[in-house]
């Protein structure tokens, strides 16, 4: 294994890159404290060192401090430590591990999203919000259950209602035209079209 480059991430960090493949950061105090050059060759035993008792470490470390401030998905907190260029492997262990003492469960995080979400937005905006956040579709599903059973959520021509009501369109007094571009409008937002023309009239073309 080489050490193919070293550059200045920061005055305090440098990127270090092993055989044009494996990327990771370093502070430039370890740098030193374990003479790793560029161009040098790096042996098998410093190389798992560095992963093992370096990266891993600081990568649990990291996922815990960000954990502190507010809930993330497994696929947030992936992409956070591939931004702090951590290799691969580190990202797995350190977030199986966070994953392992039940510090993050994406059924939860979708639960408490669905739970405060639900109050204004249709199921189809709140599973789209989910799965951008990266919660596998499955959890998605299991949290919906869930919620369901606690008899949490808004119905959704409740909703549709309070939607009407913010935007004082008046049901009865509207033109054809009026609640046809009022149902583009609700259909866009993710609710149903039997839910929208039941609030609406079920007249409309």
């Amino acid at each position: 294994m080489t050490v193919t480059e070293i550059s200045e991430i920061s005055k305090s960090k440098v990127k270090v890159c092993i055989d044009y493949d494996i990327y990771f950061a370093l502070y430039k105090g370890e740098i030193k404290k374990y003479a790793v050059k560029e161009n040098d060759e790096i042996s098998r035993e410093l190389y798992d060192m560095l992963i093992n008792d370096v990266l891993l470490k600081r990568a649990k470390l990291r996922c815990m401090n960000l954990l502190k401030s507010r809930d993330y998905t497994k696929h947030q907190l992936e992409a956070k430590l591939k931004q702090g260029l951590y290799p691969c492997e580190v990202i797995e262990a350190a977030v199986a591990y966070v994953v392992s003492y039940g510090y993050i469960d994406d059924t939860k995080y979708a639960g408490t999203y669905i739970m405060s979400a639900g109050q204004s937005k249709s199921r189809k905006q709140i599973e789209s919000d989910l799965q951008r956040k990266g919660v596998p579709k499955d959890e998605i599903e299991k949290a919906y259950v869930l919620c369901t059973e606690e008899d949490g959520l808004a119905d959704e021509r409740e909703l549709i209602k309070k939607l009407l009501d913010k935007k004082k369109f008046e049901t009865q007094n509207a033109t054809h035209e009026q609640r046809r571009k009022m149902m583009g409008f609700l259909y866009r937002k993710g609710f149903r079209i039997d839910d929208i023309c039941e609030v609406l009239g079920q007249n409309i073309e």
